[in-house]
């Protein structure tokens, strides 16, 4: 009875130190940009921050979705402040979480600042030409003066 119970023991403390590991190691952080598309309050026992927004990459373009995880209530309410704007989102990846009571998603937002440059095209750009023709001034009077009529050319013998 007394080696069932160390072990036991052993798989709870295994459990534990994994979940432990997975939360506090971070396989990946990078930062994204785009549009918040939903944020919301989720969960049935762990409330979590669950959001997506829209990554355009240059206008007119069809957006990538990135979901994300948000723990941290202070976050959170950054996030709420800035709906609306473009905004870039610091994550940091958690791979091989045991439940989702700690977030839907392995990608947890650990801050969020608002971008004030729009995306452009990498396409050069083209100015269209102007839609009325332009028409250069006379440089002279004498210039500006018609032509005298040339002689009328002599018949031809037939």
């Amino acid at each position: 009875m007394r080696a069932f119970f160390i072990f036991l023991g052993l798989v709870l403390l295994a459990a534990v130190g994994w979940v432990w590991l997975t939360l506090t190691w971070s396989y990946s952080e990078g930062e994204r940009a785009g549009y918040v598309q939903k944020f919301s309050r989720k969960g049935w026992l762990c409330k979590t921050w669950e959001g997506e927004i829209a990554m355009v990459t240059m206008p007119g373009a069809i957006p990538d979705r990135f979901e994300f995880t948000v723990r941290d209530d202070a976050v959170a309410q950054q996030i709420n402040a800035l709906a609306g704007k473009r905004i870039v989102l610091s994550y940091a990846q958690h791979k091989f979480i045991p439940t989702s009571c700690f977030g839907e998603t392995e990608y947890f937002v650990n801050g969020a600042r608002a971008l004030d440059e729009q995306p452009t095209s990498p396409a050069p750009v083209k100015v269209a030409p102007p839609l009325t023709p332009v028409t250069p001034a006379p440089a002279s009077p004498a210039a500006a003066a018609p032509a005298t009529p040339a002689a009328p050319a002599p018949a031809s013998p037939q």
